[in-house]
């Protein structure tokens, strides 16, 4: 469902929410490609797409690293669009190019539904929401 970029970049940004507190906290791309066992070229290139989106902030040099900017809020759906775009919501169940509600493939309006309640449940969660459920320990995001 997801790109195994937008799965990482989910991580990322729960870790990195994580590691947020009082005041201003720069996580190395080091510090996170350990934490989530993830490659760390990989881990730089998901890093440097997520501030390009504006989802998190960087600060270059040797104390530098990522962060996410206190009070701000990011949904999944947020995630998604800065990494997959918005062909998850949009794009035709079967893969035809000219699927639409006056031009519907078989499946159109029998999984339009899902796809437009998928939308609704990305919005709505927040990745602050996420970082409770790990913090209370009703789930983590490394196995």
């Amino acid at each position: 469902m997801f790109s195994k970029r937008c799965i990482y970049a989910m991580k990322i940004m729960i870790y990195l929410a994580l590691q947020g507190g009082v005041g201003v906290k720069y996580t190395g791309v080091s510090q996170v490609s350990e934490a989530l066992s993830s490659p760390r070229a990989y881990t730089a290139k998901v890093l440097q797409q997520l501030s390009r989106a504006k989802l998190l902030k960087s600060i270059k040099g040797p104390n530098g690293g990522f962060y996410l900017e206190p009070g701000r809020t990011v949904s999944m759906a947020d995630i998604v669009m800065a990494m997959d775009g918005d062909s998850l919501f949009t794009d035709c169940i079967l893969g035809f190019e000219a699927c639409t509600d006056e031009r519907p493939c078989p499946a159109h309006f029998r999984l339009k539904h899902l796809r437009e309640y998928l939308k609704q449940e990305l919005e709505t969660t927040h990745i602050e929401e996420m970082k409770e459920i790990i913090r209370d320990g009703r789930g983590q995001i490394k196995y």
